[in-house]
């Protein structure tokens, strides 16, 4: 029988593919790339298995043609990149990395909350411009984290680490989530489930963790924004489209929220124009797992995924991170 074929569609730590090269011929991408659809479908013709990023849609249209393909390992917790039922529908296993990632982006929460409330990224570039020539009682006045209301929407594994760290800037913390996670949870992250119209009330600083899908589209828009205290910040680390870029623009711009940290966007990476003109905002290009151990643990995981799924070497059985509504790998072509 001849080795199983894969794909690994972006740069990756190339010392973590070795258990995939022991057991089947593996094609990588030398450089960071943005491959078309037709390029995605070339590249999935004929292979068993692929490593992909979200960067990478894969659909049913990308693999009309991958009679041999198997499974697809995400590089990541959100896979909105990939078409799960089409996927599932002719017997392609979908995974993800979840768990290795949560702690760092829980940090970096932290890290654009922090930023957004105290208006750093303002006051550094005010400060590289020149324009600091004498020190002002009043000047870029932010708002308190200690003490104040932290909303997070969506509890799963990192909201629930974000939680979890409010209680070192002894703060009350209200969530929001499809349902409430159990007693001990609540208890140990010292939060409250409100509704979601409360949630947007009371919060002071609002995080966004919750994964994208057609129901959360634009979930933070016009009218949710419009429902925030004026004096309010807004984090979203979650995955760009759960917020109305458009719309959070011209709240900024209009003063009604007091500022915003993001790290994903609608049509990433082409941010919204009124947003890069919008003092009161911290941006970052998508980079909340980006710690170099958490990036390896990522890669690593997805490696062990596909060598599963694939049925390669000791790994082999059923993926262990099978994402919602995935099928099991279907069996090798003859």
């Amino acid at each position: 029988m001849s080795r199983p074929r894969i794909w690994v569609s972006q740069p990756l730590f190339d010392d973590l593919l070795a258990p995939l090269r022991e057991h089947a011929d593996v094609v990588t991408t030398a450089d960071v790339a943005e491959h078309s659809p037709a390029q995605i479908a070339t590249a999935l013709r004929d292979v068993d298995g692929a490593l992909v990023t979200l960067n990478e849609r894969i659909d049913g249209t990308a693999i009309a043609q991958a009679q041999h393909l198997r499974a697809v390992a995400n590089v990541g917790v959100g896979y909105n990149n990939l078409d799960v039922a089409a996927l599932a529908a002719v017997g392609v296993a979908a995974t993800n990395t979840p768990d290795v990632l949560t702690e760092t982006t829980a940090d970096f929460a932290w890290a654009l909350l922090l930023a957004t409330a105290r208006r750093v990224t303002e006051a550094e570039r005010w400060l590289r411009s020149g324009a600091w020539t004498q020190w002002s009682f009043d000047r870029l006045l932010g708002a308190d984290v200690h003490g104040a209301t932290l909303g997070i929407l969506g509890m799963g594994r990192i909201g629930q680490a974000i939680a979890r760290r409010a209680a070192g800037f002894d703060m009350r913390v209200v969530y929001h989530n499809r349902s409430r996670v159990p007693d001990a949870v609540e208890a140990a992250c010292r939060a409250r489930w409100v509704p979601f119209q409360d949630l947007l009330a009371e919060a002071d600083h609002l995080v966004l963790v919750l994964p994208y899908s057609a129901s959360s589209h634009h979930v933070i828009d016009a009218a949710a924004l419009a429902a925030m205290k004026p004096t309010a910040t807004l984090v979203n680390l979650a995955r760009g489209g759960i917020v109305d870029d458009s719309a959070l623009a011209e709240a900024l711009a209009a003063g009604r929220i007091a500022g915003a940290g993001l790290d994903v966007f609608e049509g990433e990476p082409v941010v919204h124009e009124r947003l890069l003109a919008c003092d009161n905002v911290v941006l970052t290009p998508h980079i909340a797992s980006a710690s170099h151990a958490t990036r390896r643990a990522m890669v690593a995981l997805a490696v062990a995924n596909l060598a599963a799924a694939l049925g390669l070497g000791p790994r082999a059985g059923d993926p262990p991170n099978l994402v919602p509504g995935s099928a099991l790998p279907r069996l090798p072509s003859p």
